[in-house]
């Protein structure tokens, strides 16, 4: 049998059932944008499963730490620009002296500034890409060599449905969540030798804080093109991150998954 295939034939569905349950114990995992929304609650699912926690943002860490020692996990927060390449290097090195290691790395970090196209100045739109795109650059080449030491990792870059919409306001938004999925699909060609996955998840438009700006023409329109009539919350969209980084996952690289309520079917 070659190293890399494992023969299931001789365990019951009931030990391999018992597996998938703790398959995130004792992973290590670094997730930017964990302050708030959908990072927040990504880490204190991860905790409640047994990983442990690398937190990454620039703003105020203090209450996810505070969410996951109560949930019995443990965590390290740790300041950082996603779109500084120092800050992740120095982010690396915190890791590495802390775990050890990096197994799953969840790029979630984002903006969502609305400006239309003839008010953007070109400021906000390298802005945008810096974060939304760059930093996903610059956190691969940090974490990977990582993964690579234990042969086994799981990498998730954070997307967005609005590829698929008519959004007004949002093109710089839009250009940069679509690069997403091109550096993800070829992140997954270089390492797929290495056995870490590559996959992007297109969020549905979720409430948090990070969209509480946009206004209510912009969240009714992007509902409306949706099965589900309802904004997405966080939750809905951490169980299919649980999943890509997940044993359940590991056939799976190069993919976007939707979570979007049906946009993409009704739109």
């Amino acid at each position: 049998m070659s190293s890399y295939t494992r023969d299931f034939s001789h365990e019951s569905v009931d030990a391999r059932g018992e597996e998938a349950m703790h398959t995130h114990k004792n992973r290590v995992a670094v997730i930017s944008g964990a302050a708030k929304g959908i990072g927040q609650e990504l880490a204190v699912q991860l905790a409640q499963r047994g990983a442990v926690l690398a937190l990454l943002d620039i703003a105020d860490l203090s209450q996810t730490c505070d969410m996951i020692e109560k949930a019995g996990g443990k965590a390290i927060a740790i300041h950082c620009d996603v779109s500084n390449e120092q800050d992740w290097i120095a982010a690396g090195a915190v890791v590495k002296q802390e775990y050890g290691r990096c197994d799953i790395l969840v790029n979630n970090a984002g903006i969502y500034p609305n400006v239309h196209f003839d008010d953007m100045d070109y400021k906000t739109w390298r802005r945008t890409f810096e974060i939304n795109l760059d930093s996903m650059f610059l956190s691969a080449k940090v974490f990977v060599p990582m993964m690579r030491e234990n042969h086994w990792g799981r990498i998730v870059n954070v997307s967005s449905t609005s590829i698929v919409t008519n959004a007004v306001g949002v093109s710089h938004y839009m250009a940069s969540k679509m690069g997403i999925i091109g550096f993800t699909r070829g992140l997954a060609n270089d390492l797929g030798k290495d056995f870490i996955t590559v996959n992007a998840l297109a969020p549905a438009l979720t409430a948090t804080p990070g969209t509480s700006h946009l206004p209510d023409v912009v969240r009714d329109k992007v509902v409306n093109q949706q099965a589900f009539n309802r904004m997405a919350v966080p939750h809905d969209i951490v169980g299919p991150i649980l999943f890509l980084t997940s044993e359940d996952a590991q056939f799976m690289t190069g993919q976007l998954l939707a979570v979007d309520g049906g946009m993409m079917k009704t739109s």
